[in-house]
């Protein structure tokens, strides 16, 4: 009988530390060769961070592991690694309490084991210039949902007063719409004249609006209207601030010059778009038009760089860029079973991005768009969008690690494949049962 073979774990940080961080202090954990207290507990103000460095560096620490605890760990983070120290981010999930451990002291020493093994990965996280980008980003996003409140503030105040203008408008946040609100409170009550500042390309005709804007106009909800506009102008100020700041950093990263190729007809500028041409500024940083893919538009775009970076070289390939995504399914299997498919829960703003993207190619004439119906034929809309958000993650690798252009083909050529690879299904079929496909020309 052959003698069996033990897998024995070596040690492949050994200079690694661990730190279980938390918002009033951090635990440090060393080897426990390098001091006669290998935990030490730190404050989490400056000099007690500058203290932990030193305090490695004495220890000739090289890598050091922690927990992406809230955003306690970012100050830490960025000194240590401008100090060069090696910084693993790991996932709370993959250092799960065992039985029996539960305390800051034994959480910051299991991390320095896994981390001396190599049984923790660090996750990712781009560079300092995108982490500069992003911050911003994140903070243009939060800035347009304060300024979403405002403007549903502006939409109760004048439901109160009975004034129908939702019923008549898409959105009251409109050219149209402002124009009349803005008309309200500075003091015009005449519906027929509120109505003639309908713009042309609305629908609704002006006695429809002018019969929505007899209202009871009372002094409360006039007031209560007017502080919404306020605050609604007032966010929309920030929100021109930071596109200013947002276009500097982009302008900081362009590493080429030139114009992103012609492009087909489109709509016109989006809702919430930024208010500079994001789509030549993000050309000269990636190199390529991420807009030319069907669904994904310029905030699109931006939110992916901003979020991801041009660089995506810190994954091996397309299939694990998608898994960080959690757009893949799972793998749960056990006993040859496949027991559950169920892709892992994500909260990755570039995902739910996708997403949306996605959910807008359902009457897209585009391959992408015949794509998506297939799959909602198929499946649940939610997987079907699922499933087509995947096929854009993939387009967005290819053509940041390729500086490949995107070219759509139309939704008739990929009915043409689609078609032709089911007849090739069906011949294959026909033929392992002994049958003969004959096609119906009369019906072709």
């Amino acid at each position: 009988m052959a003698a069996r073979t033990r897998q024995v774990f070596e040690l492949q940080h050994p200079n690694a530390a661990g730190i279980d961080i938390g918002s009033a202090s951090h635990f440090v954990a060393v080897p426990p060769d390098r001091d006669d207290r290998p935990v030490r507990e730190f404050k989490s103000f400056t000099e007690d961070l500058l203290a932990i460095a030193e305090w490695l560096s004495a220890c000739a620490v090289d890598s050091v592991a922690m927990e992406s605890t809230g955003v306690y760990w970012i100050p830490l983070y960025e000194l240590l690694v401008s100090r060069g120290f090696t910084v693993f981010l790991v996932n709370a999930r993959h250092v799960k309490n065992v039985s029996g451990r539960k305390s800051d002291v034994l959480d910051c020493q299991w991390l320095q084991q896994l981390m001396s093994f190599g049984l923790l990965a660090g996750a990712f996280r781009p560079d300092e210039d995108i982490c500069a980008l992003r911050a911003l980003s994140r903070l243009r996003d939060m800035l347009i949902e304060g300024q979403a409140a405002h403007i549903q503030h502006q939409q109760k105040a004048l439901t109160e007063m009975n004034v129908q203008l939702t019923n008549v408008l898409t959105d009251i946040d409109g050219k149209t719409g402002q124009a009349i609100i803005r008309a309200i409170v500075s003091g015009e009550r005449d519906p027929v004249r509120l109505a003639e500042l309908r713009d042309g390309r609305v629908h609704a005709s002006r006695e429809e609006i002018a019969k929505s804007l007899r209202g009871n106009w009372r002094e409360e909800h006039l007031f209560s209207l007017a502080q919404a506009l306020k605050l609604r102008d007032a966010y929309q100020e920030r929100i021109d601030e930071c596109d200013r700041k947002v276009e500097q950093k982009l302008l900081a990263l362009a590493c080429r010059d030139g114009e992103p190729p012609a492009q087909g007809k489109r709509k016109g500028r989006a809702k919430n778009a930024p208010n500079f041409d994001a789509r030549t500024a993000l050309f000269r940083v990636c190199g390529v038009d991420l807009t030319r893919i069907d669904g994904i538009d310029v905030g699109t775009a931006m939110k992916i760089i901003a979020e991801i970076g041009p660089d995506l070289s810190k994954f091996k390939s397309v299939k694990h860029f998608c898994s960080w995504l959690g757009l893949c399914p799972g793998t749960k299997i056990s006993g040859g079973k496949r027991l559950s498919g169920t892709a892992k829960r994500c909260a990755n703003r570039v995902t739910q991005a996708l997403k949306v993207s996605a959910m807008g190619l359902l009457r897209s004439k585009s391959a992408l768009g015949a794509y998506c119906r297939r799959m909602a034929a198929r499946m649940d809309k939610p997987k079907a969008l699922k499933a087509t958000a995947h096929k854009l993650a993939r387009l967005v690798y290819t053509m940041l690690t390729k500086g490949e252009e995107y070219v759509d083909r139309g939704q008739d050529y990929y009915e043409q494949l689609y078609r032709k690879r089911v007849v090739t299904n069906l011949q294959r079929r026909a033929n392992e049962l002994g049958f003969t496909l004959t096609p119906n020309l009369q019906a072709a």
